[in-house]
């Protein structure tokens, strides 16, 4: 029996992927970051983050996605997405 985990590509649709996502994202905040971003560890814990928690890949699908990088845990993608805007 394989694992399947459900990805977003790069127009934001959902697909399955037998290899799990390296990147987190929400997707109301249209934020993404690395999966044990400490911020996102605590909303999920409380409970109201999950129903918009998505995955990606890697980056360039989040950032393709219209997903931009998390400014606190990512700070120097977030500074380099800004300065390219």
């Amino acid at each position: 029996m394989s694992i399947h985990y459900t990805l977003m590509d790069v127009n934001g649709q959902l697909y399955k992927c037998e290899v799990p996502g390296r990147f987190g994202g929400n997707r109301k905040g249209e934020i993404y970051g690395k999966l044990d971003c400490t911020a996102a560890m605590r909303a999920i814990k409380k409970g109201g983050y999950v129903n918009q928690r998505v995955f990606f890949a890697d980056e360039h699908k989040a950032l393709a996605a219209g997903y931009r990088p998390c400014g606190t845990y990512l700070r120097r993608q977030y500074i380099q997405w800004k300065e390219n805007r």
